[in-house]
Parts: structure tokens; C-alpha cells; sequence
């Protein structure tokens, strides 16, 4: 009897043994999501890790203050992956917001959200101080907001050396051609805008916004004049920087 009762024991061990390495095998899928925001005090990050084991939802948010380059330094050290072992789904989305600034002697003010997620970037754009009507909204080459009519900017943001049109015209477009939005009565105005021709950091310059700026217009864009669509003045104006 008593070998029959080891017999079972030692299957038992064996059996569990086994169920907790197929346990290990089984794949952890993991989705990270990084928003970040940079203020003229420094930066924050907030990163939400998703994961699914055996079926579980875990989720965790930890979030990171500072300097920019201390932020960046702790997000790219949390987003690496650890464990080789694992088959990790990696899902990354990055978000930065930023403000718009008034120009040229007017009260329009607002807030840049841009998204990146599976290769598309969405612009998220909340505008005030305008005028009711039709006005135009583009990328321009330089971050740089400092002049007070908004021109330290440059010109269009146009990577492709392509004339200044409605974007996706087959006659051509600038990378920063986004287009018109309308204001309502009350000088408030919205913009949703998605293309995966934008990227938020990458090593393709055809496609990197990062060091570019958001500018909006006093007009609108008639979309044929050349190089800009003579939109008129500049009256708000954000960096876009990380």
C-alpha cells in the first residue's frame, strides 16, 4: 500500500511540475501607453501598463514629474522590455500637449493634443478668441513662437518639396497643408486631423513633427495660392517640442 501511495505522490508532483510550466509557456500579452506633457516647469508622464495573465486584466499607472531629459530617461527605462522569455504584444502610444499662444495682437488662445498610436498621429485641436468664420490651421518648419507675429516659424513644414494644396491632391501638398476649420459665433473652433504621413519622434524626416510648430491662421486657406494659401496673419502659435 505504501508504494502505491508514493506512486501517487510522485505522479502528483510530476503533474504539478508540468501544469506550472506550461504555465510559464503561455504567452503574457503586454500594452504600454506613455502620455506625456511638457510644461514650462518640466515635464510628466504618465504611464498605464495593461497586461493579461491567464485570462486577468492587470492594470498600472505610474506617473513621473521632472526635468524633460529625466522624465524621457525613466519612460524609456520602464518601456523596454525585460523578460525575453515572454512574448510581449507592445502597443505604444505617445501624447503631448501643448499650448497655443496668442499673435499678432489678438486673443486666440487653445490646446494641441497629438496621439500616435499603430502608426497614425491625430491632432486634437481647442481653439478660442477667433473670429466667427472659416480660418486655417498648418504645420510650419521651426518650434520656435518667440516673434510676436508668429513668422520666427517659417514657412510651411514641406519635407517633400512639394506645392502648397488641399491635402491629398494629386497636384501636391506640404506635410503641414492640415487645411480649414470653422469658428462659431462665439470665436470657439475644433480640429480632429489623422495621417500616418506624422510621426512623433522618428528617424524618418519626411514624417518627424517634433521641432515644428502649429500655427493658425486669421483666414482661410484658399488652397491654390502659392506657397502658403494666403490664409493671412499668424494668431496663434504652439512649438511642438518634447
Amino acid at each position: 500500500m505504501k508504494k502505491v501511495i508514493n506512486l501517487i505522490a510522485v505522479l502528483s508532483l510530476i503533474m504539478t511540475i508540468a501544469c506550472q510550466n506550461q504555465a510559464k509557456k503561455e504567452t503574457q500579452e503586454k500594452k504600454v501607453e506613455v502620455k506625456i506633457e511638457r510644461t514650462e516647469e518640466g515635464s510628466k508622464a504618465e504611464i498605464t501598463t495593461t497586461k493579461w495573465v491567464e485570462g486577468e486584466t492587470i492594470e498600472e499607472i505610474e506617473i513621473i514629474e521632472g526635468t524633460h531629459e529625466e522624465v524621457m530617461k525613466k519612460v524609456e527605462a520602464l518601456t523596454t522590455e525585460d523578460d525575453v522569455n515572454k512574448k510581449v504584444v507592445r502597443k505604444t502610444k505617445k501624447q503631448l500637449q501643448f499650448k497655443l499662444n496668442a499673435k499678432s495682437d489678438t486673443n486666440t488662445e487653445g490646446k494641441i493634443l497629438f496621439t500616435e498610436e499603430e502608426g497614425t498621429v491625430t491632432l486634437n485641436a481647442m481653439i478660442s478668441g477667433l473670429t466667427e468664420g472659416t480660418h486655417a490651421i498648418h504645420i510650419h518648419e521651426k518650434a520656435d513662437c518667440s516673434s510676436p507675429d508668429g513668422k520666427s516659424t517659417g514657412g510651411h513644414w514641406n519635407p517633400t518639396f512639394q506645392p502648397h494644396g488641399a491635402w491629398g491632391s494629386s497636384e501636391g501638398y506640404h506635410r503641414g497643408d492640415i487645411g480649414n476649420f470653422e469658428a462659431d459665433n462665439e470665436g470657439n473652433g475644433e480640429v480632429t486631423f489623422a495621417t500616418d504621413q506624422w510621426c512623433l519622434g522618428c528617424d524618418d524626416e519626411t514624417k518627424n513633427i517634433i521641432g515644428k510648430a502649429i500655427i493658425v491662421h486669421q483666414g482661410a486657406d484658399d488652397l491654390t495660392s502659392q506657397p502658403s494659401g494666403a490664409a493671412g496673419s499668424r494668431i496663434s502659435c504652439a512649438g511642438i517640442i518634447r
